[in-house]
């Protein structure tokens, strides 16, 4: 069984990357889209954008596309900036760095000195999208590192459970965002490719569905696809999966509160049906996935981060 402090750091090394990706590929897609777009018209703003990433309720808007820039990639008084993720996962990979191996501390450690490096030069205005790029693909690269140099045993565990916790989270708050939006003034074929955009999921749409955007599609496509990797159901199989391979190596024994949570709100999402979903409450249902991702997380530092002494000594 990992030492509580270990446990706790590789979960967050993921969550803070996922989180840093989601940021950057939401930027990237909101800059795009607003190319040829009024800020705070057209049926988007700014602001609606802050909350999609769940940014406080008291912070301070950006009113041009530069100071959101700076605001979500470099500031680092916003703990959901880009670099303060970045920053925070390295952190957390330096304090293990005896359990991770040395080419995923390369590749965070990398990508933050990458981060920092763009700051200073300050020549990042003329290509916000290359900022973006940075993030996406050094978060790919070191998912793709951990998969290929990490033994896949407790510590891989806690990276996969960390990520698609946050990613499940994430999506469904991007979700009732865009179709709460849309309630109030329709979304255009662009916004809806612009919601897929940003949940890497325009593609895989096409294909299951060819390029027909219909709301009752895309929500059944980012909710409940079993084989997408961005769906809230197939990133709440993999914490349920991994919860269990933990409970099992830590010898635990199968049935803790966390993986009854995560075996829950897969099971929920397993037997959904959209046209249900969408014709009684889409928003209730999108905020009880964040509050089980909420339980889920609470459950995993009572049992494995935060449990009493008397919890782990033999009986």
């Amino acid at each position: 069984m990992l030492l509580s402090r270990v446990a706790d750091s590789l979960y967050w090394i993921s969550r803070y990357l996922e989180r840093a990706e989601h940021a950057a590929r939401v930027l990237d897609v909101r800059l795009d889209l607003g190319l040829d777009r009024r800020p705070n018209h057209d049926g988007w703003d700014f602001r609606r954008l802050y909350a999609g990433l769940r940014a406080p309720a008291n912070a301070q808007v950006p009113e041009t596309p530069a100071e959101l820039v700076q605001a979500l990639v470099f500031a680092q008084d916003n703990p959901g900036s880009v670099l303060s993720c970045v920053t925070a996962a390295r952190e957390n990979a330096r304090q293990v760095r005896e359990e991770i191996t040395s080419d995923m501390w390369e590749q965070v450690n990398a990508l933050f000195l990458r981060l920092r490096q763009a700051r200073s030069e300050g020549t990042w205005a003329a290509r916000p999208h290359y900022l973006s790029r940075l993030a996406i693909d050094g978060v790919h690269l070191f998912t793709g590192t951990t998969s290929a140099t990490m033994g896949h045993g407790e510590g891989w565990q806690y990276l996969q459970v960390g990520r698609y916790l946050e990613r499940a989270s994430a999506i469904a708050v991007l979700i009732d965002l865009h179709f709460q939006s849309a309630s109030e003034l329709p979304a255009s074929h662009v916004e809806w490719a612009g919601l897929l955009r940003s949940c890497s999921a325009l593609e895989g749409y096409c294909r299951c569905y060819t390029a027909d955007l219909r709301a009752n599609r895309i929500a059944e496509f980012l909710l409940l696809n079993p084989e997408f990797p961005h769906s809230v159901r197939f990133a709440a199989a993999r914490v349920e999966s991994s919860l269990r391979t933990i409970a099992q190596l830590a010898g635990r024994g199968a049935g803790g509160r966390a993986e009854r949570l995560a075996g829950r709100l897969h099971a929920s999402l397993d037997y959904g049906q959209v046209d249900e979903i969408l014709s009684e409450d889409l928003h209730g249902y999108l905020e009880s996935i964040s509050r089980h991702a909420a339980q889920i997380h609470s459950a995993i530092y009572q049992t494995y981060v935060m449990y009493p002494i008397e919890s782990a000594l033999p009986a």
